[in-house]
């Protein structure tokens, strides 16, 4: 074969070469529906585009979802950090409150002590000395009252309640069985919670006139 033969050859079978990888480039480049329409027919190449669109559009759906999660996550975690720390603020007001209202009703105390203290120290007879500690009762009875406490001191022929009366013992009395005799020691309430029982006597609804007939 002469020189320019070999040379035609060679240019035949790279210009083959060529075309083949551009058809190889073109089938690459197709999509699946029209390589199925090509080789199936248009219906089942519709069927396929139609498969492929909703695929996509279901990848599209996804990646606005977790998007969305992504923000909402952002937002919860920021909302409980918040509320948290509405939580310690609420907590330390509270205690400030608590702390604020306990210094307040020490230092009205310390008054009353200090004025027990002047009485006692009082030169004279017993009777000032007990004028002086009537005086401060009267003002320790007006710390106590500002603070909405109030006592608990049933009358003779109440009903007994449990819940704020503690019987000490049942005597002897003209008044009906199982009511209140005498208060042995006043009880007191705040804001209709019990501090302390009263405690109290109790008839057993006998009297002594009776043990003597």
């Amino acid at each position: 074969m002469s020189e320019d033969a070999e040379h035609a050859a060679e240019a035949a079978d790279a210009d083959g070469t060529a075309a083949g990888d551009e058809e190889q480039a073109a089938d690459a480049e197709d999509t699946l529906a029209e390589r199925v329409r090509a080789a199936a027919g248009d219906d089942l190449g519709d069927e396929v585009a139609d498969l492929e669109a909703r695929v996509e559009e279901l990848e599209r759906d996804l990646d606005e979802a977790e998007t969305e999660v992504t923000d909402l996550t952002e937002r919860l975690q920021a909302k409980q950090a918040e509320f948290k720390n509405y939580k310690q603020r609420a907590k330390r007001k509270q205690e400030d409150i608590r702390e604020r209202a306990t210094e307040d009703l020490v230092e009205r105390l310390l008054d009353v002590r200090d004025n027990l203290g002047r009485a006692l120290d009082q030169d004279g007879d017993g009777e000032s000395i007990r004028e002086g500690v009537e005086l401060t009762r009267k003002e320790f009875d007006r710390v106590l009252d500002s603070e909405g406490v109030s006592e608990i001191r049933p009358e003779a022929g109440d009903e007994v309640d449990a819940t704020r009366h503690e019987v000490m013992m049942r005597v002897d009395s003209d008044h009906p069985e199982g009511t209140v005799e005498d208060v042995y020691r006043p009880g007191y309430e705040m804001a209709g919670k019990v501090l302390q029982t009263a405690q109290v006597t109790v008839s057993d609804g006998t009297s002594e006139s009776d043990d003597d007939s």
